[in-house]
């Protein structure tokens, strides 16, 4: 039996829904506005994870051109039967105001790292969907239901509807069967059929500090539907010193060894510097991860081994370990035709017009598109920040002939806050190295001293190094000798927490980017890029 260490999938891995096949155990993430959409990660001992598929790589199963920040792919649910996999997701149009617009889908596949299937539209009343496979062969989708209407709140409840794979549609009269309890925000329901009650679990109290999880039961699967008398199920609102903050949207499993467990989304804060500036429990620019608890069961009701609130570390199940070769490398040399699943882009595939690794061997190419602030085009290739101390290099070709043109390393947590370190190019002094932050959709360019780029150079190498409160930016001529940017800018300002008017839900990123908006998509060549963490 191992022991297990939280979170077990670190950096803007939110919503976690877990399945088993077997003796293999998987847990399908959110992903957002990011592409590929879904992020699904294996395990053969729920301690080991890594990423090994991300399903929704197609513009016909996804497009979410023009979608808002903290739009696209909500809480996908993922199950195992009848031979093969189903995953179920929203696709979220519109984020704040009166309406959502969030149409909900299902693929499947035979196998977990296949092609999926194209999409099925399912409904679009509401957010969060899963697919619930009971006893007699047939099939209900679970979902929040969302209320427009002025003066009402705006979770309804949950409703379940009768899914027909024959005839690939909902059938039946949609029920509300959950109206959640006095907490509200009740939405992310899994259905399980356990001991002959069917278990209704869901989130509740949003997903900031207040989240919970929420478990509900009855004999009857259309309800009424009984609140655990010891509710909730798991939080960490009561528990300001609990490391694991943000504690709610979860899944259970039951392993092929007869023992459960409850996989759920938290949160890390900073450590706190300026206790003046930051919210009383801090901002998380990792975003929101997964972790994992142990489970028991009292009186056919479950528990959070240890209490109601998320454990650091907690007993691995009696399985053998089996770990995992590294994923992604520290360094990656582009040598290959396809990017490791940790690299994304914004919204929509980066297809032959906007990336290559073929235009120039052993480089990433990157055609200069709209500016970071588009929801639209953006030619930003990223991969999400994993450890509070970390570094990031790249080196880069770029040759500007006009401001519009940009092209280096950016940290990106939306399109109103980012900050981008780029060769680009002045009037007077030719081709520079510059500075711009966007700080809730605030602009600055802070160095007042341009750094010139001299014109035998073909390359530039760029680095960001996060200290856990701070960042800065570095680069140099000659890969040897580095200098500082003079200028701190904050970690906090890339989180959840920051974001003014609240309402987002993803994480920082760091990669590679190139704009161009006069139009003439000139490309800019990365050499390679290394992500390396460092202990602290």
């Amino acid at each position: 039996m191992s022991t297990i260490h939280n979170p077990i999938l670190t950096g803007f891995n939110p919503d976690p829904s877990i399945c088993r096949a077997g003796e293999d155990y998987y847990i399908a993430v959110s992903t957002f506005e990011w592409f590929p959409g879904v992020g699904i990660y294996h395990s053969k001992d729920l301690n080991n994870w890594h990423l090994i598929s991300r399903p929704l790589n197609r513009l016909s199963q996804l497009n979410m051109k023009g979608n808002p920040d903290s739009g696209g792919v909500w809480a996908p649910a993922l199950s195992y039967h009848d031979g093969q996999f189903w995953l179920i997701y929203s696709d979220v149009k519109v984020v704040n105001g009166q309406w959502k617009d969030s149409h909900n889908y299902l693929v499947t596949c035979d196998t977990i790292d296949g092609e999926w299937s194209e999409p099925t539209h399912l409904n679009s009343s509401g957010f969060d969907p899963s697919l619930f496979h009971d006893d007699d062969g047939k099939k209900y989708l679970v979902n929040m239901v969302w209320d427009n209407r002025v003066g009402n709140h705006d979770f309804y409840g949950i409703v379940l509807q009768e899914y027909c794979h024959n005839e690939q549609r909902l059938i039946g009269t949609p029920e509300i069967i959950f109206k959640g309890t006095d907490v509200k925000l009740t939405e992310a329901p899994h259905l399980y059929k356990i001991n002959g009650y069917y278990h209704l679990l869901t989130a509740e109290g949003g997903t900031k500090y207040e989240h919970q999880a929420t478990i509900a039961r009855s004999i009857n699967l259309r309800g009424p539907y009984e609140v655990h008398p010891d509710n909730p199920l798991i939080t960490t609102w009561p528990y300001p010193r609990n490391p694991l903050q943000k504690a709610g949207h979860a899944s259970i499993v039951k392993t092929h060894t007869d023992e459960w467990f409850l996989v759920h989304l938290t949160g890390r804060p900073l450590p706190q510097e300026d206790k003046a500036l930051l919210d009383p429990r801090g901002y998380c620019p990792l975003g929101r991860e997964t972790a994992i608890q142990r489970m028991d069961w009292k009186n056919d009701w479950p528990y959070i081994v240890g209490g109601n609130q998320p454990s650091l570390e907690i007993s691995g199940p009696s399985i053998k370990e089996t770990k995992w070769a590294k994923d992604y490398p520290d360094q990656d040399n582009f040598d290959s035709h396809t990017l490791n699943h940790h690299f994304q882009s914004l919204r929509i595939p980066l297809d032959e017009e906007i990336i290559s690794l073929k235009d120039n061997p052993g480089h990433l190419r990157i055609y200069g598109k709209e500016s970071l602030t588009s929801q639209f085009t953006q030619a930003y290739v990223a991969r999400r920040w994993q450890s509070f101390n970390f570094y990031a290099e790249t080196k880069v070709d770029f040759r500007p002939e006009t401001f519009q043109q940009a092209a280096g390393l950016v940290n990106y947590y939306n399109t109103q806050n980012w900050t981008a370190f780029q060769v680009t190019w002045d009037e007077e002094k030719g081709r520079i190295l510059d500075l711009t932050t966007c700080d809730n959709f605030t602009f600055d360019q802070p160095l007042t001293d341009k750094i010139v780029i001299p014109d035998e150079l073909d390359y530039v190498y760029l680095r960001v190094t996060v200290e856990t409160n701070t960042y800065h930016y570095s680069y140099s001529f000659d890969g040897e000798t580095w200098n500082q940017v003079p200028f701190t800018l904050h970690s906090y300002k890339l989180s959840d927490d920051y974001i003014e008017g609240g309402g987002f839900f993803t994480g920082a990123f760091v990669g590679m980017q190139c704009q161009d908006t006069s139009g003439r998509s000139v490309p800019a060549d990365f050499d390679y890029f290394i992500y390396k963490e460092e202990d602290k």
